[in-house]
């Protein structure tokens, strides 16, 4: 981590060089905390819901006016300190091809999930042809958010498989271990394949024009540290280092990963995000000295009355001083019936704390 100085990079004519979440995820320190929140552009918003009115998800994710306008909307409303790129996690392999879809009130369902190797040959990898609509509203949203930065994202390689695998969300991911430990080859080929899609798809973020990325491990929790260490680190790595020349900042997240936050920082992550269940002191001892915390408020505190979400707020806020960087967040997404008045609140507060 570099200290608390500007970006040797910066110049007064960039726009981006005073950003407190730039800054943040580069080991300084900013002017105030910055904040933003998982899942900020999506069904918390009244205007999201108007503009999603029947449109698919899938459908909406590679419309780039939509893109746009719903990557926009938090930041708009709330004042938060980045932008999210407005996408889902298999969009990738819908781009090159894979038969699936985004089922309301289920989640990615895959029409043949992926148990025999030569189901392979359809996880090519992603051409810029393949995403030109989403390369295009980054370029567009690079040109909106002005000194906002934004931030691109991915699956990681284990909670892409994990889908195709099952052929969509499961409690247990037992045929995604089945895999793993009966036919360890064909895990690895597969694993390693999904990493080279995500690579790809973040650096094609980042040339449009985003300012950091972010990898999301969603499934990792489900896995013991050993799994994690021969089973899915390497293929993390080969993402986030994929994208090392790029300059940017790199988020690692994963939900339930309590004890594998250790790993997860040691894959090429600069920030490692952390859910509600571990503090974030706990955290950074766990991580490291050398890196920067993104998280960690308990997203259903949002329902509790403000001076309770604020006193828990403000604990969150000094214990991310023990990393050399903090990025408020929640520990998982905004839950789709909180009221959005309570994430502006909470930005208002986070900002001026302290």
């Amino acid at each position: 981590m570099t200290p608390s100085t500007p970006d040797l990079a910066a110049t007064s004519a960039d726009p981006l060089a005073d950003s407190p979440f730039l800054q943040a995820c580069r080991g300084g320190t900013p002017r105030h905390t910055p904040v933003w929140f998982m899942r900020q552009a999506g069904r918390s918003l009244p205007e999201y819901r108007a503009v999603r009115e029947g449109v698919a998800m899938l459908d909406s994710c590679f419309r780039t006016d939509l893109v746009v306008e719903i990557t926009m909307q938090p930041v708009r409303r709330h004042g938060v300190d980045a932008a999210i790129f407005f996408s889902d996690i298999v969009v990738p392999l819908k781009a090159i091809g894979v038969d699936l879809d985004i089922v309301p009130g289920t989640g990615p369902v895959v029409a043949e999930p992926i148990r025999a190797r030569e189901q392979l040959d359809q996880l090519r990898p992603v051409e810029d042809g393949d995403v030109e609509p989403i390369t295009a509203a980054v370029r567009e949203l690079v040109r909106e958010l002005g000194s906002t930065p934004l931030i691109g994202f991915a699956g990681a390689p284990f909670t892409l498989a994990s889908y195709l695998v099952e052929g969509g969300p499961s409690r247990d991911h037992r045929l995604t271990k089945q895999l793993m430990h009966g036919d360890p080859d064909l895990w690895h080929d597969l694993a390693g394949r999904l990493a080279l899609i995500a690579r790809d798809f973040l650096r094609q973020q980042v040339e449009a024009g985003a300012s950091a990325v972010q990898l999301f491990d969603s499934w990792a929790g489900a896995l013991s540290l050993a799994d994690y260490q021969e089973f899915v680190a390497p293929h993390s790595r080969t993402v986030l280092e994929g994208v090392t020349d790029l300059g940017v900042p790199r988020i690692h997240f994963g939900v339930g990963t309590g004890e594998l936050l250790h790993e997860m920082g040691q894959v090429g992550a600069d920030v490692v995000g952390v859910d509600w269940r571990v503090p974030l002191d706990e955290a950074v001892d766990r991580i490291g000295p050398d890196r920067a915390v993104q998280g960690n408020l308990d997203p259903t505190l949002l329902f509790a009355p403000t001076e309770v979400v604020h006193a828990h707020a403000a604990r969150v806020i000094e214990q991310g001083k023990a990393a050399p960087g903090h990025v408020f967040n929640l520990g998982h997404g905004v839950l789709p019936p909180t009221d959005p008045d309570a994430l502006t609140r909470l930005v208002d507060f986070v900002h001026g704390h302290g």
